[in-house]
């Protein structure tokens, strides 16, 4: 018997052992899924089945990636860097790098990250005099990607939205935006997966290539791949059969990101003979909080059914807290932290604070900071988002690639050097007239007759030049050192003596530091290499779970991670399920789904808090509680929370008691009246004597004043200037029939986008 199968539970062990064909492993949360996958791929090397480099393993996360490489190494006792094991991205950038130029791409390209992806949006907005007010450029982002993850090119994209005035400018921005990338040798994030697929579909010897390359294909969290996701490893799988997903339909929390939760719902379907095995016993929670998961996500249609069971021990009751305020609220998560660190010994990192909204983070970090109480924010002010490390990044991404426009223009005055933005504009303006790169305007000193800092452009472009020449002769890390010190930067940095400029002196030390680290996996990695790992790092992935602090994290961000004690705040209508899922059943059961992930993640102490009024956005509202907390039996609290549960329910009584009393002393008015006028007059109006019988009359009577006096909204037409009392004045973009009704896309100056319906919305026509 293999060594790789002891210690394995009997569904366990058949998952590892199982090698003929497509698989779905159902892991249920904690039930050991990654013990399986590292179990199988040293079961495969160990029984001789695949050799190293034709095993590809496909994650989410590069956190992911490393535990399974980690894990593998101990179990195998050599090195795993021969195994093709990173996200779909990783992946795909390796391959890219060798192939990319079939494309239309050249070899020393670029990746734009998100905030490279904003600037070259705004740009090509402003060239097309596109206003982001009307269109914002996180909706426009959001459209652009959604296209690229349904393999759809900008001109497939106008295809599908011709007649949508709104989305037909979307498609021109979208045009632009490729071209822009494309002159720059760049790609942005969602490209090197539509790259990829696009390559494999017009260059049939590649994909054959690749697929008899990777003898076995591994992926990990199967639940959370979109349609191209899909696309890639049915193509890569398809020569050999030999697919082995491991997923969780529960755990599927993606669907605003693209995640398709019928990749998994239908894998027996895509998959000719699948095998299916399930792994419900969960070894991370105790019984209560596995059946509080349970109990909520039994609620959800969309599922496959299983049962996770655990042996672990009944464990402490869940606890329910409701609080004045979202200060309150977190000031009771303070001190409880604080308790039971007191009493059990526990260290600040056993404990996670998850919350549904980013908005939410300001509160936690606010109260946190004020107790004293250690804490790390994940999903903040993201450390490669950082000025001074986004600066160094921007040289290194031009060094390694003069093309680059984007980098250039951000680093061509930073730090400051005499070279301003006229000079910037008629840089630009030749590099368009000639139809090439700015840079290559700059490498012509004739180009630079009649700017006034042309001097201060030839000490720039001497410098680059001089840095381009080293980049394959010293260390990332020593380059690195050399751009701060021959740029200014450094120098700039230390004319002030000051706080701010002390940080960002010391994050870019730990920027040399993350290089560092890097150079020690190989003595080989180039700049490219590097630019393209800090390219593909998350949040996520910078995570230390070492470090004595408290995690404040969204429940997103929390997918696959595990803490002795789980505080879930803000477990409220309208929060959590958040306001805009609340009318559509497959966004609620989404958020479920959210809400499970979040359950889950707790191993020993499971913690509930909402608030009775809220202040989020600039408003305060009053709340009540998500309609999760009614899912879970009143069994699974303890006393306190079952004390709290009851008084909620007593004031919600209490106050639908005095509404019904409200309205029954209105209706028994209208009764006594209608009963006066009745006696008063009985020849000329036969009212009924029952307030029933009268109603019925009013809504006979209301629908036949909404059939003959039906409201005009043919007024409205896309492209119309209006102006809403609230949000002021917007344009209409698209309008849709919806009954008897319109749908207005409107997008205003001031809020965005809205959707409003004509007949409830007062609006006043501008033009």
């Amino acid at each position: 018997m293999s060594k790789f199968l002891e210690g394995l539970n009997d569904r366990q062990r058949e998952a590892v052992e199982y090698i003929d064909g497509p698989l779905l492993i159902l892991a249920g949360a904690g039930s050991g899924k990654t013990r399986v996958l590292t179990y199988k791929i040293a079961y495969l090397l160990e029984q001789k089945i695949v050799k190293p480099w034709e095993i590809l393993a496909i994650t989410f996360t590069n956190k992911a990636a490393n535990e399974m490489k980690e894990r593998v190494e101990n179990l195998l006792e050599h090195d795993s860097k021969d195994i093709w094991l990173g996200t779909f991205h990783s992946v795909c950038v390796r391959i890219l790098k060798r192939e990319i130029e079939l494309a239309g791409y050249g070899k020393d390209f670029n990746i734009f990250d998100e905030l490279d992806k904003e600037k070259a949006i705004k740009e090509v907005m402003k060239k097309l005099n596109i206003s982001d007010k009307d269109y914002p450029v996180s909706y426009v982002k959001y459209e652009i990607s959604k296209a690229k993850n349904s393999m759809k090119k900008p001109e497939d994209y106008l295809r599908s939205v011709t007649g949508d005035f709104r989305k037909e400018k979307i498609a021109e921005i979208y045009t632009v935006y490729q071209e822009l990338l494309k002159n720059n040798n760049s790609i942005d994030f969602d490209d090197i997966l539509m790259l990829t697929v696009e390559i494999f579909l017009n260059n049939p010897d590649r994909l054959m290539y690749y697929q008899s390359k990777f003898k076995y294909v591994l992926v990990d969290e199967y639940q959370d791949t979109n349609k191209i996701q899909f696309m890639l490893i049915s193509m890569l799988c398809s020569h050999t059969g030999n697919i082995c997903v491991v997923g969780d339909e529960s755990q599927s929390i993606y669907g605003f990101r693209g995640a398709d939760i019928s990749n998994i719902l239908n894998f027996e379907k895509e998959f000719n003979n699948a095998k299916v095995i399930k792994l419900e016993e969960n070894y991370r929670s105790t019984k209560n909080i596995l059946e509080v998961a349970n109990q909520v996500i039994k609620n959800n249609k969309s599922k496959i059914d299983k049962n996770l069971w655990t042996s672990n021990e009944d464990g402490n009751k869940i606890v329910y807290k409701t609080l004045e305020n979202e200060y309150e609220e977190v000031e009771y998560i303070v001190d409880t932290i604080d308790e039971i660190c007191k009493k059990s010994g526990m260290n600040y990192s056993n404990f996670a604070v998850l919350f549904r909204t980013n908005a939410q983070a300001r509160v936690l970090e606010e109260v946190f900071m004020k107790s004293g109480t250690p804490y790390k924010l994940i999903g903040g002010i993201k450390f490669y988002a950082r000025k001074e490390i986004k600066d160094l990044t921007s040289y290194l991404k031009f060094i390694q690639n003069q093309n680059d426009n984007i980098s250039l223009r951000r680093i061509i005055n930073e730090p400051k050097r005499g070279i301003g933005d006229t000079a910037i504009e008629k840089l630009e303006q030749i590099a368009n007239e000639k139809n090439i790169s700015i840079f290559d305007v700059i490498k012509d000193s004739n180009n630079l007759v009649g700017i006034r800092s042309a001097g201060n452009i030839i000490q720039f472009r001497e410098m680059i030049n001089n840095l381009i020449e080293l980049k394959n002769k010293v260390p990332v890390s020593e380059l690195m050192k050399l751009v701060l010190k021959t740029s200014g930067y450094e120098a700039m940095l230390n004319e002030v003596d000051n706080k701010e400029n002390e940080t960002r002196f010391e994050n870019l030390m730990e920027f040399i530091g993350v290089a560092m680290e890097f150079e020690k996996e190989s003595a080989d990695n180039t700049l490219a290499d590097f630019l393209d790992s800090i390219a593909l790092v998350s949040d996520v992935d910078n995570l230390d779970e070492n470090v004595e602090s408290v995690t404040l994290m969204t429940m997103h961000s929390a997918k696959g991670l595990e803490f002795n004690v789980v505080f879930l705040v803000g477990m409220e209508e309208g929060l959590f399920p958040s306001k805009k899922s609340i009318d559509e059943d497959e966004s609620v059961e989404e958020e479920r789904r959210l809400c499970y992930v979040g359950i889950t993640r707790a191993k020993q102490l499971l913690f509930f808090t909402n608030v009775t009024k809220r202040t989020l956005y600039g408003n305060t509202t009053y709340c009540i509680p998500s309609r999760f907390m009614d899912e879970i039996p009143e069994y699974l609290f303890d006393e306190k929370s079952q004390d709290n549960i009851a008084i909620r329910k007593a004031k919600k009584l209490k106050h639908l008691d005095s509404e019904y009393t409200h309205v029954e002393g209105i209706l028994s008015n209208m009764n006594n009246t209608y009963t006066r006028i009745n006696k008063a007059d009985s020849s000329k109006i036969k009212f009924g004597l029952s307030v029933d019988s009268f109603l019925k009359n009013i809504s006979g009577t209301a629908n036949k004043v909404n059939v003959n006096n039906k409201i005009d909204n043919s007024k409205y037409v896309v492209g119309t200037k209006v102006k809403h009392k609230k949000f002021g004045v917007g344009t209409i973009q698209k309008i849709e029939e919806e009954g008897d009704d319109i749908k207005l896309d409107i997008t205003f100056e001031k809020f965005g986008f809205k959707r409003l319906m004509a007949n409830f919305t007062p609006l006043e026509i501008l033009e």
